[in-house]
């Protein structure tokens, strides 16, 4: 009897720990549709967030747009994109604006103004809710 107690708790832990948070929205990372970026892995997204790199791969400048500071959509990126707390992101950037080395990426108020500015602008590169995708952007990160 304790054996198959056992399991069935490992089992609903397990179910817990693997199903997708209620408050975790799925996430992309966009580029303008006039953008001539295809498609980025996860640690070129990272260097671009975390100012290590201005470029995007093809040489073109890359400018990233962050959502708000303390805002689930912004935790999550990070955390997945990045491997970073909110205290880690917060701690880099102290660092980087103390030393005179780096500005952290300029914020918009949501994702509906992140793709409109991405849009707008092919240098720029945010993130948004997938549900909030539509033809004046494009995809180039999956973000799960």
């Amino acid at each position: 009897m304790p054996n198959s107690f056992a399991r069935a708790l490992l089992a609903a832990v397990l179910a817990a720990l693997l199903a997708p948070s209620a408050g975790s929205a799925e996430l992309v990372v966009i580029v303008s549709a006039r953008s001539t970026v295809g498609a980025l892995r996860a640690d070129q997204v990272a260097d671009i967030f975390l100012g290590q790199v201005g470029q995007f791969p093809d040489g073109g400048e890359a400018v990233a747009l962050d959502q708000r500071v303390g805002t689930p959509l912004r935790d999550e990126f990070y955390a997945k994109v990045a491997a970073k707390s909110p205290a880690l992101v917060k701690a880099y950037w102290t660092k980087l604006i103390f030393t005179g080395r780096g500005q952290p990426p300029r914020e918009a108020p949501d994702s509906a103004a992140i793709r409109k500015l991405v849009a707008d602008n092919p240098a720029m590169i945010g993130y948004i809710e997938r549900a909030a995708l539509d033809a004046s952007v494009k995809p180039i990160l999956l973000v799960h």
